[in-house]
């Protein structure tokens, strides 16, 4: 285990001293702050800090503009975010500006520890390039603890389908294969309602992806079976489609 001084961040005093709790049974190292003002006071240039814990919504500055201030000191910080209210766009705008993962209260344990440790042992974390498309990477950060790894290619099933396989990935195990599954009809339809745009293996990798990510942010594990299939676009992918391809309507 990598042990390491972490900074919380979060204005809730239970939160806070069960976090403190949790990462110092292993043998963290841990400061508090009850805002992101005083979190930013402590944090400093950040050369004292491996890792922050930092909560979204708080009083005066909320923690999207935390982590902007964070980053803009000390661009290779670590910083996971965690929010109770928390849509599956902000842990996009969240990972798009370098956070390390991304956790949705409540969360166990020994999730906090699995997604501290992966946070510790992942590559420097980088922002995307300003203006990029939001076609989400979940293999440089994660969501609720967990990494996506792409299998190469886009599979096509008979009668027009599209597939595409992930290995989901925690800290510790080999991870577990998820295929994600888009049905000819939901394919047939989504091209009839955005029929501006031309969808190449790009898009519909990354729509897989981000179907994917939305799961898990929502229930905090892979799909049973490893299988997820796509028949209608949720509300997170609407929005998401919505930043790439207007609607026909």
């Amino acid at each position: 285990k990598t042990m390491a001084k972490i900074l919380i961040v979060d204005d809730e005093s239970n939160i806070r001293m069960m976090l403190r709790l949790a990462l110092e049974h292993v043998g963290h190292t841990v400061g508090l702050a009850a805002d992101g003002a005083e979190g930013l006071e402590k944090f400093a240039s950040g050369s004292g800090w491996d890792l922050v814990l930092l909560d979204h919504r708080m009083p005066g500055i909320e923690g999207i503009d935390v982590l902007r201030e964070i980053r803009a000191r000390k661009p290779d910080a670590r910083v996971v975010m965690i929010t109770a209210f928390g849509t599956v766009d902000l842990a996009s705008e969240a990972l798009r500006l370098g956070a390390t993962d991304f956790l949705r209260k409540p969360f166990t344990v020994e999730l906090l520890r699995e997604s501290v440790e992966a946070a510790l042992l992942s590559a420097e974390p980088t922002p995307s390039p300003a203006g990029e498309i939001r076609l989400l990477s979940f293999e440089r950060a994660g969501i609720n603890g967990y990494r996506l790894l792409s299998m190469p290619g886009i599979e096509r099933a008979a009668g027009g389908g599209l597939a595409k396989s992930y290995n989901v990935q925690r800290v510790e195990g080999a991870g577990r294969t998820c295929r994600v599954e888009l049905p000819a009809a939901f394919v047939e339809r989504l091209l009839a309602e955005r029929s501006d745009f031309s969808a190449d293996d790009a898009f519909w990798e990354a729509l897989c992806g981000e179907a994917l990510a939305n799961y898990l942010w929502q229930h905090g594990a892979p799909p049973a079976h490893g299988k997820l299939v796509v028949d209608d676009l949720t509300r997170g992918l609407r929005r998401w489609l919505d930043t790439l391809i207007p609607s026909a309507a």
